[in-house]
């Protein structure tokens, strides 16, 4: 079964050899540790910032789900949700059907700042992005769906990543 659009089998052949695959990955942690710049100067950690990314875009979620999409365990979690809730970035309530769940919420304060966040890294993108060859723009836009669909795999895995390492 295939992952493209185009339902097109796999060629036997894979298409990266381990050299790629490295090539791939240091290419993605670097612009990935530079966007972080942006958090770091905000006196966030990258997973903080992300963690409050996602709240952002959900406005109001649970903490289990939250530590599902970041990929952290639930403990690690409601710390990170702790550090932003006293930094008046985040705020807790229970849920109103379950008292025993934790509902996290986005403040005026925190939705700015993850505002002012992604318009900085889109910024920083954009510039970079204008610097680049037609050749190089037209290949990254053709990779966009391969991107993201490698994302969500990745993300959707749900393994630790010692456990993947073994696999």
């Amino acid at each position: 079964m295939s992952d493209s659009p185009d339902s097109t089998p796999r060629s036997e052949t894979p298409p990266f050899d381990a050299e790629d695959v490295h090539r791939l990955r240091i290419a993605i942690g670097r612009i990935s540790r530079r966007m972080g710049i942006f958090a770091s100067e905000e006196g966030l950690t990258r997973s903080q910032s992300a963690l409050l990314a996602t709240v952002a875009r959900h406005e109001t979620i649970g903490v289990r789900e939250l530590a599902e999409i970041e990929g952290l365990n639930p403990t690690m979690c409601s710390r990170m949700v702790s550090k932003l809730d006293e930094a008046g970035l985040l705020s807790r309530s229970s849920d109103a059907d379950d008292k025993r769940v934790v509902r996290v919420h986005i403040t005026p304060a925190g939705a700015a700042l993850s505002a002012q966040l992604r318009a900085q890294r889109t910024a920083l993108f954009a510039r970079h992005l204008a610097d680049l060859s037609e050749h190089h723009l037209d290949a990254l836009h053709a990779a966009l769906p391969a991107l993201e669909a490698l994302s969500e795999r990745v993300a959707a895995s749900g393994r630790r990543p010692a456990e993947e390492a073994q696999l």
